[in-house]
């Protein structure tokens, strides 16, 4: 597949950067609702829902604007993230005013609506300040509170990895479908919650159109926009961008062992893939919570070979078949006598789907 993520390159990450994140991320799974220490632990996908906004309770007929985006997209370690935003749509303003999309910027969203100005960008928060404005968002009586309702769904490496490696009548589980079934279970659960969702916008997977139509049909009755970058358009997505965040650092906080370094998560950090190497049992691999199997990055450490320079320290398992033949533990999973198995979906391209 392709190791991929809207969020900042492995480039743009310094040491600092990422000693900052582990720093915040571990108080931050202290006091977040989102955070489910023994789940991740075990390796378990969640979703979690928080209160209704008062604001939405006391105006039921009020129209509410909603926002998906995720995190986590690309890394070989820890969850990946989904998670919305929604408020009323006159409170929309009010995104801008907490700076959830970044420094200042020229340009003035009216109604949710883009102009032609250069948009703002929520990546450029720190991760403190993203943390500081979800602890804000989980303290009553705050406007951020009483206002802006928000959930997330944490997809496991076990179960992303599961799902890409599953057969099926028609395909894999790969993770573009595993993307837009995480965003049409939050859309639908604050639905049938009674929030009057009129307008959604969402980062794209995919090609955009395709998404939204995807997407279209399943909601028909409300506007739905689907946008590259729409976390540096919409307010509300980028609200959405930093419950994702937050609630994935958080996560790898609680997976990360004390005076470990793993670096940043990304298959090509040397400190990740040293990580990696230290930490795989030859037979099993690594915790259920941490890394993802199905990346090349992992493969090719357990099998060798490949791109990723793995040194192949695992175990070779052979499992014999009624005919006498042998096959491969990965050509079991991968399977259901496919001739590519396992490995025909290792460094294939997601995007295919859409």
């Amino acid at each position: 597949m392709a190791e991929e993520d809207s969020q900042p390159t492995l480039e743009e990450l310094s040491d600092a950067d990422i000693e900052a994140a582990g720093e915040t991320a571990k108080e931050a799974a202290e006091i977040l609702p989102s955070i489910d220490n023994t789940k991740i632990l075990k390796g378990e996908t969640y979703t979690y829902h928080s209160p209704i906004p008062k604001s939405i309770q006391e105006d039921p007929k009020g129209e509410v604007i909603l926002g998906v985006d995720e995190a986590g997209r690309g890394p070989v370690l820890g969850p990946m993230v989904y998670a919305v935003a929604y408020c009323l749509k006159s409170d929309n303003p009010m995104l801008r005013e907490h700076k959830f999309d970044g420094p200042p910027s020229p340009l003035l969203c009216i109604q949710n609506q883009p102009t032609n100005q250069p948009p703002a960008d929520s990546k450029k928060l720190t991760h403190t300040l993203r943390t500081n404005l979800l602890q804000i968002l989980t303290t009553p009586d705050t406007t951020l509170h009483r206002n802006l309702g928000w959930s997330t769904i944490s997809l496991s490496p076990r179960d992303i990895s599961a799902g890409m490696l599953r057969s099926t009548s028609s395909s894999t589980y790969n993770l573009n479908a595993q993307a837009f079934d995480a965003t049409a279970a939050l859309i639908s659960a604050v639905l049938a919650s009674g929030v009057n969702i009129r307008e959604i916008y969402v980062d794209t997977v995919g090609t955009a159109s395709t998404y939204q139509s995807k997407l279209q049909k399943l909601f028909p009755n409300i506007d739905i926009t689907v946008s590259k970058k729409a976390d540096s358009i919409y307010p509300i997505v980028s609200a959405a961008s930093v419950c994702a965040k937050v609630t994935r650092d958080a996560a790898i906080g609680v997976l990360t062992p004390e005076g470990e370094e793993i670096g940043s998560g990304y298959p090509g950090d040397e400190k990740t893939k040293g990580w990696l190497k230290r930490g795989m049992d030859p037979v099993f691999g690594w915790e259920v919570g941490m890394a993802r199997f199905s990346w090349a990055t992992a493969r090719d450490m357990l099998e060798g070979g490949g791109k990723s320079g793995g040194s192949g320290g695992g175990v070779e398992v052979v499992w014999p078949e009624e005919d006498g033949a042998e096959q491969t533990l990965t050509g079991l999973w991968g399977g259901m006598g496919g001739r590519e198995g396992l490995a025909g979906w290792y460094g294939r391209s997601v995007h295919s789907e859409f």
